[in-house]
């Protein structure tokens, strides 16, 4: 008997019977972002559908790692509301020492395990617990942190001073920021300045840099960028 075909003339898939590729997706993950550099370039991270998680997109990525490509290797990376895990993973696929992801729902860090065990990434580990409890725990210094909590949390400024007075950054730490482009970045901290700085849309990105830490790691002196 031949196949039923649609409207098209392309033979139809029985009733009930998933495709090859939705047959791949694992259940619960239908989300998705790509690595876009280094050792696991090209390689999917997959995440469950969780209020507020919003990844970074490839470009705000892509002009992130092209900022720190002389500073992410051997780095210690702390990805504090680490959701999806994008901007830890992309570190340790570009040759960071560690990534420590800081992720408070339970199924985005078990998304997250699973991909770090999928991928071999020995060097990162999840931690599942709120942000601001972590960071009043005890302390250990990290080169580059990731700090890209919820837009409507509004809470940047307070994790910045966490961050710089908690003891959680090195001597010559870089700081990674995002918010809505609506309500900008708050104000640095001392000895915070502002290495690099874009606006994507609806998101601004801030890259700061305690003082004495190299202009030349993050591509050079302070620059502003702005895309459509």
């Amino acid at each position: 008997m031949a196949p039923i075909s649609g409207k098209d003339g392309r033979p139809q898939r029985p009733h009930g019977k998933p495709s090859a590729a939705a047959q791949k997706k694992r259940p619960g993950l239908s989300n998705s972002v790509r690595i876009i550099g280094g050792a696991w370039r090209g390689r999917r991270i997959r995440f469950p559908s969780v209020a507020e998680l919003r990844p970074t997109p490839d470009r705000g990525r892509e002009t992130l790692f092209n900022w720190l490509q002389g500073v992410i290797g051997d780095a210690r990376c702390l990805d504090l509301f680490a959701g999806s895990g994008a901007l830890g993973l992309e570190a340790l696929s570009r040759g960071a020492r560690e990534a420590l992801f800081v992720e408070r729902e339970p199924r985005s860090a078990a998304a997250l395990r699973e991909t770090l065990a999928t991928l071999g990434g020995g060097r990162g580990t999840v931690i599942v617990a709120d942000a601001f409890r972590y960071l009043a725990g005890p302390p250990r210094p990290f080169d580059v942190v990731f700090l890209d909590p919820p837009f409507a949390q509004g809470r940047l400024a307070e994790l910045c001073t966490l961050l710089e007075h908690g003891g959680w950054l090195a001597p010559r730490a870089y700081i990674y920021l995002e918010g809505a482009a609506r309500d900008g970045i708050p104000p640095l901290p001392e000895p915070w300045e502002t290495a690099r700085e874009t606006r994507a849309g609806e998101v601004h990105g801030v890259l700061a840099r305690r003082a004495g830490a190299t202009p030349r790691a993050a591509g050079g002196g302070s620059e502003r960028t702005d895309e459509t």
